[in-house]
């Protein structure tokens, strides 16, 4: 008879086979299922053929977040520069005067009332210097500043700042700044509603007959004038011996009173180019004026007045003086006059002409409504 140890050895042998089938069903129930992860029953990551994750888990493993898609480039639409062999001006109310000659190149509505925004600004200097403006003398900034100017565009002309009134006038102007319009007003004794109702007997003593101003900085829609006024008010402003030189100013540079400088680049700056000197010049803008500007150039010894208002687009103003010039030294020998241009070009959204001319605003009335400004 075995021994005890041999007999155990002999009974392991015979019973192992016995047990190896459960073990290897439990081997397999171990094991994750196909496309299962471990132990959370989540579809494993899909690999490419070199081992890395494609697909969502790959995205997941990039920041989690889908890669942002594209952005088409808008491409700037082009503008022929003539059309019906007059220069392809854009505005809806222009006109263009050879102003040695006072021969009209290009009109469309000349006549038309619209809303001038900060054009107005003209008439608003040429008042303040017609009731003895101290150049040399000191204003501070106060909160009615601010107040007439509110809705428009920001101003580095803070309250308490003292600056001189040469360089308000250059603010006003140049960077057409509501609060310096305001200032001017004050320093010559002036409130806001005088200053409007003293700039209407201005455009009467001009004969703009077209032109009316509700309040002295451009944010009203109701300050309105005709592309024939604008130009004569841009003449009587280059006329003048203080402001001649200002608007035709590239830059300048403000010095308040213990402060530090304020650099106002002009914003009809962007009309300038080498072949073409700039004798002054004003923009505009508001919500029911649209983009506007009168200017002055000379070309070739001759000069030139151009008014374009109701501009759609901060830049095409500009584009229409470009083509307005390449014209002029295409045709300046053969131009024939053109009373009347051609009708506002197809597809240009359309904007109403200016209301009919309101009265003044009388002293006691209530404030004028604002349109809403940008930059000019």
């Amino acid at each position: 008879m075995p021994s005890a140890p041999k007999l155990l050895l002999l009974v392991a042998a015979f019973c192992m086979p016995l047990f190896a089938p459960a073990a290897a069903v439990g081997a397999a129930a171990a094991k994750p299922a196909p496309g299962k992860s471990k132990g959370k029953g989540k579809p494993a990551s899909k690999k490419n053929a070199k081992g890395k994750p494609k697909g969502k888990a790959a995205k997941k493993i990039r920041g989690g977040k889908k890669p942002a898609a594209k952005k088409k480039a808008l491409l700037e639409k082009h503008v022929v520069a003539v059309k019906g062999n007059l220069p392809n001006v854009l505005s809806l109310g222009a006109l263009v005067v050879d102003m040695d000659s006072g021969r009209e190149i290009f009109a469309r509505k000349p006549d038309q009332p619209r809303a001038i925004a900060s054009i107005s600004k003209l008439a608003a200097t040429l008042v303040v210097m017609d009731h003895n403006l101290d150049l040399d003398g000191l204003t501070t900034m106060k909160k009615i500043d601010s107040e007439v100017a509110r809705g428009g565009a920001p101003s580095r002309l803070l309250e308490g700042m003292t600056l001189s009134n040469r360089d308000l006038l250059h603010a006003a102007l140049l960077g057409s700044d509501n609060r310096a319009v305001s200032a001017l007003g004050r320093a010559v004794g002036l409130t806001t509603t005088q200053l409007a109702n003293a700039m209407n007997n201005k455009a009467a003593s001009l004969g703009l007959r077209g032109t009316r101003f509700r309040e002295p900085t451009g944010l009203s829609p109701e300050n309105l004038s005709t592309p024939r006024e604008i130009l004569q008010l841009l003449r009587a402003a280059m006329s003048h011996p203080v402001l001649g030189p200002i608007v035709r100013k590239p830059e300048y540079e403000a010095h308040p009173v213990g402060r530090p400088p304020i650099r106002y680049v002009s914003t009809h700056r962007p009309a300038a180019r080498s072949s073409v000197q700039i004798l002054g010049g004003k923009t505009g803008y508001n919500d029911a004026a649209r983009y506007c500007l009168v200017i002055a150039i000379r070309i070739d010894g001759r000069s030139y007045g151009m008014s374009l208002l109701g501009t759609e687009g901060k830049l095409t103003r500009f584009g229409d003086v470009a083509r307005v010039i390449d014209w002029l030294v295409t045709h300046r020998l053969t131009a024939p006059s053109v009373v009347q241009g051609p009708p506002i070009p197809a597809g240009l959204a359309a904007i109403p002409d200016g209301a009919p001319l309101p009265t003044h605003q009388d002293a006691g009335s209530g404030p004028p409504a604002l349109a809403r400004p940008g930059p000019d």
